[in-house]
């Protein structure tokens, strides 16, 4: 017997899911930037182009990015800036309490999102699994394409002189090259 949920198409068997995405966050010479694309697919289709997945939250002093279902994100954005508001802005503590929350609770662990959240002094990628984590150095990737992004960036920073700014541009340019999920219609959002 075949069990389906209600997002699987029954004639040809796939889940209809929310795919990819690339969200890219640099900080150098005092800037952070992150850049995220703008396609949205659903199976093989590409049904978006611009979707704004980088925005500002906590009265424009922190970035998010995410990747995964945006309902799902969104929500996850809006719990994170609730917590920011509980805990004075401090960044680390109300991702950890996100997370914490994220893992423990019936609904929320159904989510399927991870983001990257940052301001002038911290840099996070916090997951559903429970995850807040802080990177080596300065630049991080998540989603489909985050890799190649964050690979790209990581180039540019060693070989260049080029801004945050130039560096997400650039990078997130490569990872659409290579990555089907991730298109050249970038959002960047800079502190």
């Amino acid at each position: 017997m075949t069990r389906h949920t209600p997002d699987d198409d029954v004639e040809t068997g796939q889940t209809m899911k929310f795919h990819g995405t690339t969200i890219l966050a640099v900080r150098r010479k005092g800037k952070i930037a992150v850049a995220g694309d703008g396609q949205v697919t659903l199976n093989n289709i590409i049904i978006k182009h611009k979707a704004k997945k980088v925005r500002r939250i906590y009265n424009d002093k922190i970035i998010v990015g995410f990747a995964g279902a945006t309902a799902d994100a969104l929500n996850l954005s809006e719990r994170l800036e609730k917590k920011l508001e509980r805990y004075n802005g401090n960044l680390t503590r109300s991702a950890v309490e996100l997370a914490r929350d994220w893992r423990t609770d019936k609904y929320l662990r159904r989510l399927e999102a991870i983001m990257i959240a940052v301001d002038e002094k911290t840099m996070l990628v916090i997951s559903g699994n429970g995850d807040v984590i802080e990177p080596d150095e300065d630049v991080m990737g998540i989603g489909s394409g985050g890799a190649g992004a964050q690979a790209a960036a990581s180039a540019l920073m060693r070989h260049t002189d080029m801004d945050a700014a130039s560096i997400v541009k650039e990078a997130m340019k490569i990872a659409g090259s290579i990555c089907v999920f991730t298109n050249d219609v970038i959002t960047v959002e800079e502190l």
